[in-house]
């Protein structure tokens, strides 16, 4: 299709009927572009801005250049364990969430009656509460009165602290972080496997191909950019991890789970230092791009596109 030169869009534009309609489109999205500026755009600019200042709640504030940025690097070793706490986090929590997710949806795509029902009932746990979800957690991994350690003494297995131990708190909060494979990852993976032409299946069958050899040749293929998909958001997501970090851990014990935005917060709102904060802020935010975009540039050598 060709495009309309800058010359024709204007002289369209110069006509009264356009200009009017144009102007009411602006009015339309004005309630969102307001919100934008205000809540988005505005705070955007502004945390970008006090990255470079000593700000602090109550206090003067004054302009500092890369000085927060330097403690950042070399003077904050919090900074740097927050960040190994988080990345460790991704490493595991994405890629189990994700494979959950997927076994969850082929097992709801199965063609049998009352499917709807068991569909409703994996979804619907995902909708609680994260405050609720962390409480509940709490008490199944309470190391004296919790469920999960009662059925590990009762298979004579041990017993862990969970997230009263520094070794395995932050495996304790990736255990957490399961709790929602049936959640919007697991519609999208269903949305995906139900636009998968049967065609292709039968035509698997009379090669002779098994199940295994179907979903490696064309469930997957065929699903592979919604694979991509989740695992950019998913990465996205992990990396703010916080909920279940501060209702139960705080970031403790010994900051085994002090995670980059929990820190950032207590940074940020427990010691007023708002400038080093927009300062943290900012490094997550070019951390999550770098890794989007990576993914995206990997992207071209697994994700098949069919057109």
């Amino acid at each position: 299709m060709a495009v309309k030169p800058w010359q024709t869009i204007w002289q369209e534009y110069r006509s009264p009927l356009r200009r009017h309609e144009a102007w009411h489109g602006i009015l339309f999205a004005g309630p969102w572009i307001i919100g934008f500026l205000a809540f988005v755009a505005g705070p955007f600019l502004a945390s970008f801005i006090l990255s470079f200042t000593s700000y602090k709640v109550g206090m003067d504030s004054r302009w500092i250049g890369l000085q927060n940025y330097h403690e950042m690097f070399f003077k904050d070793p919090l900074f740097w364990k927050s960040l190994y706490n988080t990345g460790y986090y991704v490493f595991f929590a994405v890629p189990l969430g994700v494979l959950g997710s997927l076994l969850l949806a082929l097992l709801m795509n199965q063609k049998v009656r009352g499917i709807p029902i068991f569909r409703t009932m994996v979804y619907v746990p995902s909708i609680v509460s994260g405050v609720a979800v962390a409480y509940l957690w709490m008490w199944l991994l309470d190391p004296n009165i919790g469920l999960v350690n009662y059925v590990l003494r009762s298979l004579h297995l041990p017993a862990p602290l969970w997230v009263q131990s520094e070794t395995w708190a932050k495996p304790a909060l990736i255990l957490v972080s399961l709790y929602g494979i049936g959640g919007g990852t697991m519609v999208i993976f269903l949305a995906g496997l139900q636009n998968i032409p049967e065609s292709l299946y039968e035509a698997a069958e009379l090669d002779g191909a098994g199940r295994w050899r179907k979903f490696l040749n064309i469930t997957l293929p065929m699903l592979s950019p919604i694979i991509l998909f989740n695992f950019v958001v998913g990465i996205i997501g992990s990396f703010q991890v916080f909920t279940q970090a501060y209702v139960m851990t705080r970031g403790g014990p010994a900051n085994a789970t002090m995670f980059f935005v929990l820190y950032l917060y207590n940074v940020a709102f427990w010691y007023g230092r708002m400038g080093y904060g927009s300062a943290l802020a900012w490094i997550l935010f070019l951390i999550i791009l770098a890794f989007t975009i990576v993914q995206l540039k990997l992207s071209n050598r697994w994700v098949y596109y069919e057109e």
